[in-house]
């Protein structure tokens, strides 16, 4: 990074493209694969990063404080002190408190006297989806997310893909889609694979990925092939640092952090169903007539029960 101060990122807008950018080996400055996955953290958790001390935040990164003061001067900045500062003026700035003092009054109400430890668990991992919902919220552009939302309506093709626990995701995401226009299905939909599938999509189809650490090399491999087809990637991941970042054209980074015993999808399918209603949005009177469409062979063929 040049030593000239006017290109040190001073907000974490700027950081976190900085952050992509680095992924994708476009920026001035490159890091090392841990170096990268401790900045993309970072910069998804910016109330941490403002308010804990160094000390703190390498206990949870599993790192040395050395190396976050290291990351700081690699970027330009006079240390870590100068770095934190970005996030709190930042923070300060915006004032989005509101979701933290919600998720705060829930955690601190007491509990009746009756509560057991089965609603111990719940409480916990509804306030841990609420954390994730606030996280990818912080994190949202909005030219990124309606750019994603109008490629996703007027595409000829659009095709989803996720494996092992993402492949619950993957097909939600097709249902909603596929309420509201035409030609949506999973990558691998008919069972014949997914080199079958990716061959019927053309340059400007809409390929959305999705996986999250440990990330599934497969579906890596094959976010890599559709760009490279000229297929438009879109990618829900977790982190900056993320391996389907860097074919994507647009990438959305949602957090997964939970006690469940597995990664949490609560956040996940929340901004699916948000990506669903601006795509309907986006395309207006056709979604309704799609809708409409759906509704009629429902009634016709008597399938719900009243």
């Amino acid at each position: 990074m040049p030593k000239d101060s006017s290109h040190v990122p001073r907000s974490i807008e700027a950081l976190r493209e900085l952050a992509v950018a680095i992924g994708r080996g476009e920026a001035p400055v490159s890091l090392g694969s841990k170096a990268h996955a401790v900045l993309a953290r970072l910069v998804a958790q910016p109330e941490a990063v403002a308010f804990r001390t160094i000390t703190e935040l390498s206990d949870d990164f599993g790192v040395n404080p050395s190396t976050l003061t290291r990351l700081a001067t690699r970027l330009g900045f006079s240390g870590f002190a100068d770095f934190q500062a970005v996030f709190r003026d930042s923070l300060s700035r915006n004032s989005r408190h509101f979701y933290t003092q919600q998720a705060h009054r829930l955690m601190d109400r007491p509990l009746a006297r009756e509560t057991t430890a089965e609603m111990d668990v719940v409480v916990k991992l509804a306030q841990e989806s609420i954390n994730n919902v606030e996280g990818f919220l912080s994190q949202l552009e909005p030219d990124e997310l309606r750019s994603a939302a109008q490629r996703l309506a007027t595409a000829r093709r659009v095709r989803v893909h996720g494996l092992r626990q993402i492949h619950s995701l993957a097909s939600f995401l097709t249902y909603g889609l596929g309420m509201v226009r035409a030609d949506v299905s999973l990558l691998d939909g008919p069972g014949l694979g997914v080199a079958e599938g990716l061959a019927q999509l053309e340059p400007d189809d809409v390929l959305v990925v999705a996986s999250v650490a440990p990330y599934t090399r497969s579906v890596v491999e094959v976010a890599h092939a559709a760009a490279q087809a000229g297929i438009d990637v879109i990618a829900l991941t977790d982190f900056r640092a993320s391996p389907l970042v860097p074919p994507a054209h647009h990438a959305f980074f949602i957090p997964h952090d939970s006690s469940y015993i597995s990664n949490s999808m609560g956040a996940y399918l929340v901004f699916c169903e948000c990506l669903v209603n601006l795509v309907a949005r986006e395309l207006g009177d056709a979604a309704l007539q799609a809708l409409e469409r759906r509704e009629g062979f429902i009634g016709e063929l008597g399938i719900e029960v009243l």
